[in-house]
């Protein structure tokens, strides 16, 4: 449903155009400092502006409004919101007669028998993911040593490899566009989108987390990245790539015996289980469904098939602000352990 954890567990809330969307975190120990401004460089990772993401500005702030006093947490459960101002709800009207091709609006309003928010998406939205963010800022803090990094390695199918550029230059600079920057100007001039492959890298991983078979450390990263909207797979290590290795190949032999391995084909997972190496894995995002480029579909009132083009403000690629999210999936699944 719209919950997810044990040990740590969040709850979310709100829809994408509603008075406001929220999280709130049960399983946060009593004396954890924890201020406003501890969310803001994540919140601002996330947030829109850059070439590409859409032009929706929302001031992305958010509120404490439990779980904390005299900036620190108590014990009791945190609630944090963020209220939604810049909205233009009239853009939504035309999606029940014609549900846009790769979104929710369908499986929704049949789910829901028609009272589903279909305002940007309603509850379904990216906009959603923001309290993901704050459910990580908070995960982060508890979980000790542990560091995540997360990167976009491929646009478009366009590896970052083909780029030939420094680490932090891929987007490059004026006059001097990347393949990345040539690709996203194209989708937006055509009014089409581009996906993504976001890498992860999780170092300082104590052995053991992970509870099989049902628990074990995949089931919860993955369950929790598909909790990402456009997220369409997810692979460790190796992933698809082993299938077509042999076992001499992809078996990662022990070089000590703190369990270090002279590969990582595994990801760092053991039979559901961190074993000590870098937990390693990559998911796949989807191109934003919403695109203003002209398509044919069914509109279930006329019962016709239409042309018609998707109004809005739109990312013409997600995977874009999608890095900060998955460390936050990542690291709410640490503190779930």
């Amino acid at each position: 449903m719209n919950s997810y954890g044990n040990k740590f567990r969040l709850s979310i809330f709100g829809e994408s155009h509603g008075e406001l969307i929220g999280v709130v975190i049960d399983g946060v120990p009593a004396g954890i400092p924890l201020t406003r401004e501890d969310f803001l460089p994540d919140l601002a990772r996330r947030k829109s502006g850059a070439r590409g993401s859409t032009p929706r500005r929302e001031d992305d702030l958010p509120e404490i409004v439990s779980g904390v006093f005299e900036d620190c947490t108590t014990g009791a459960p945190v609630t944090i919101v963020f209220r939604n101002h810049n909205t233009r709800s009239g853009d939504y009207s035309t999606f029940r007669e014609i549900p846009r091709p790769g979104h929710a609006d369908f499986t929704a309003s049949v789910k829901h028998n028609f009272f589903n928010d279909i305002r940007g998406g309603g509850h379904f939205s990216g906009r959603l993911t923001l309290t993901l963010v704050a459910a990580g800022t908070v995960a982060k803090k508890l979980i000790g040593p542990i560091r995540i990094e997360a990167r976009i390695t491929e646009l478009g199918g366009i590896p970052r490899e083909r780029l030939n550029c420094p680490p932090g230059m891929e987007f490059g600079v004026p006059g001097a566009p990347t393949l990345w920057d040539r690709l996203i100007e194209q989708a937006i001039e055509e009014g089409d989108s581009v996906g993504g492959v976001i890498e992860c890298i999780c170092t300082d991983v104590p052995i053991g987390l992970g509870e099989p078979f049902f628990d074990s450390l995949e089931s919860q990263l993955s369950h929790l990245a598909f909790s990402i909207p456009a997220v369409r797979g997810i692979e460790f290590g190796d992933g698809f790539a082993a299938a077509a290795k042999k076992g001499s190949q992809h078996n990662d032999c022990y070089i000590d015996k703190d369990g270090k391995t002279a590969t990582n084909g595994a990801g760092g997972i053991n039979g559901g289980i961190s074993n000590g190496n870098p937990i390693v894995f990559r998911i796949a995002v989807k191109p934003t469904s919403s695109i203003s480029k002209k398509q044919v579909s069914f509109n279930f009132i006329s019962e016709q098939m239409e042309e018609f083009s998707i109004k809005g403000r739109h990312d013409a690629c997600i995977a874009l602000r999608c890095p900060v999210i998955v460390e936050a999936i990542a690291a709410i699944a640490f503190a779930n352990n």
